[in-house]
């Protein structure tokens, strides 16, 4: 078995010869009385670590930075501990990493693992591309033979984080929250935000988690976001060789 490779902040300036890297976006924001605030940046980390994993055997080099922990996630503000800086300030955020990591790196890519972060890089990412430079984003997904996620602190994210983080999730205090489909319950969650729906936090319902599942969940994700990943390599390198 490898030894993990190291991350951007493990390096030395010399040591600095990437080809593509991958920057991780979370958020710190309430996941129910079970999961920890940081659950969304450590399922990006985490993918963005086992995908630099997958290409250790490639041509090409990738690494991976650490994840920004802060992102878009006004609809969690009325649960204590969340800290959101809005999609502006975000957007704002990403196009400034792009820009300052593409003097370097002939490209960049977001791995995201939060559904409120998306307005941010749907604005970010053209504008980078507009400036000419190589950027994309994955969204942090299982593939279409995995069972479906549910929205938020239920079965999906706590089976992941008994995988990656077992001893940061307290199943003990795990419950069901409201358990409606996303599309059923989104424009109360427009206006009210999740407390409006859900007094615990919880979109969904964690019973039945498993790190065992978790491990499952988690292959699916990383050969998804792997497989987006190898198609958006293709069409970068298309660009620049145009």
């Amino acid at each position: 078995m490898h030894p993990p490779r190291p991350t951007l902040g493990d390096l030395r300036w010399p040591e600095v010869e990437h080809d593509t890297v991958l920057v991780p976006i979370g958020s710190l924001e309430q996941h129910g009385p079970h999961l920890p605030l940081a659950t969304d940046a450590v399922i990006a980390a985490a993918v963005a670590e086992a995908l630099v994993d997958r290409a250790r055997t490639a041509d090409r080099s990738i690494v991976a930075a650490p994840p920004l922990p802060y992102g878009a996630s006004g609809e969690h503000e009325g649960f204590a501990g969340t800290v959101s800086i809005g999609t502006d300030a975000l957007s704002s955020v990403l196009i400034e990493i792009g820009r300052s990591a593409t003097r370097w790196a002939h490209a960049l890519v977001f791995v995201n693992a939060h559904g409120g972060n998306l307005d941010a890089l749907r604005r970010a990412v053209p504008m980078l591309r507009s400036e000419g430079r190589d950027a994309s984003w994955l969204m942090c997904a299982p593939g279409v033979d995995a069972p479906a996620p549910d929205a938020h602190a239920g079965r999906y994210e706590t089976s992941l984080m008994l995988h990656l983080r077992p001893a940061e999730v307290r199943m003990e205090r795990a419950e069901p929250g409201d358990t409606r489909p996303i599309a059923e319950i989104l424009p109360l969650l427009r206006d009210g935000g999740v407390a409006a729906m859900s007094p615990n936090g919880v979109l969904g319902d964690p019973a039945g988690a498993s790190a065992d599942e978790g491990r499952m969940l988690f292959a699916s994700v990383v050969e998804r976001t792997g497989a987006d990943l190898a198609s958006d390599i293709v069409e970068l390198d298309g660009r620049r060789h145009a």
